[in-house]
């Protein structure tokens, strides 16, 4: 009987102590924090827009030759051409509107003003009473260089972009009054004006000056076709003159504004998501 009371009251005590214990944990759940979330960045949209450019350069021109007719009393008329024929380099300006189609590819149209660049060549042919002599002839030309451009813009490190490109178009050539000296005086041709085709491949390298604004630095190849150079003098029989077409080496300069997103712009802000305690029951 002793016993029997013994545990009874040690049942009692344990129960005593135990019991609160138990009841703290049932009244205050654990909060349980989940780990972190791992940084997220926002996506920023593509880049891309319409922009504006403007360019000057200094260029220098190629003479392909030329080719006229000398008229005689009586048929045939004799062909002749040029025996020789320089241009000398000059500057241009130009400006244009293009659109950023994505990070690697973009077009323009540009317009561009090539200043007159002077001409200087000679002739050879027979003079009065039949004496071989050869002339000096002096002129020169300037151009508008429309072109419809697309390029590739090949990447982007530390914040250059090397670029290729090419462009097709038109070019209105006009070519100055050509004075003609010889050994039978000195003669004038009016010159010759009028659209031609063209073409460009140009090559270069842009740089962020500013999250909109891009550094253009490169050198463009533009082919001009032939046409007509000068016109019939009565004085002196001959003409009309034509050229055979004019190549152009430019090394170019300008500046593009970029009015949609530019791959200039700074990254945007990282996003982290704030984690939420969660409780259990």
């Amino acid at each position: 009987m002793f016993n029997a009371a013994k545990m009874a009251f040690l049942a009692a005590l344990f129960a005593g102590v135990a019991g609160p214990v138990f009841a703290a944990d049932l009244a205050e759940p654990p909060v349980v924090e989940e780990a972190p979330a791992p940084i997220a960045y926002e996506q920023p949209a593509d880049f891309g827009g319409w922009y504006i450019r403007g360019d000057i350069d200094y260029h220098w021109s190629k003479f392909r030759g030329g080719d006229y007719t000398t008229y005689s009393p009586a048929p045939p008329q004799l062909p002749g051409s040029f025996a020789s024929g320089k241009l000398k380099s000059s500057f241009s300006a130009g400006a244009g509107v293009g659109y950023q189609v994505n990070r690697y590819f973009r077009t323009d149209l540009t317009f561009d003003w090539m200043g007159k660049s002077n001409f200087r060549g000679s002739t050879n042919g027979f003079c009065g009473g039949g004496i071989a002599c050869t002339s000096v002839d002096t002129s020169s030309y300037s151009a508008m260089l429309l072109l419809a451009n697309a390029y590739v813009d090949i990447g982007t490190w530390h914040g250059v972009t090397p670029y290729v490109g090419a462009g097709i178009g038109g070019a209105w050539v006009k070519w100055d009054t050509l004075h003609n000296t010889d050994l039978d005086g000195s003669f004038e041709h009016s010159g010759g004006k009028g659209w031609r085709f063209a073409y460009a491949l140009m090559a270069g390298a842009s740089y962020c000056l500013t999250d909109r604004v891009k550094l253009d630095l490169g050198y463009r190849y533009s082919h001009i076709n032939g046409g007509k150079m000068f016109n019939y003098a009565s004085d002196s029989d001959v003409g009309p003159g034509f050229d055979r077409g004019i190549n152009v080496h430019e090394v170019r300069g300008g500046l593009r504004y970029q009015f949609g997103r530019s791959d200039c712009a700074p990254p945007p802000e990282p996003y982290v998501p704030q984690p939420e305690p969660v409780y259990t029951k």
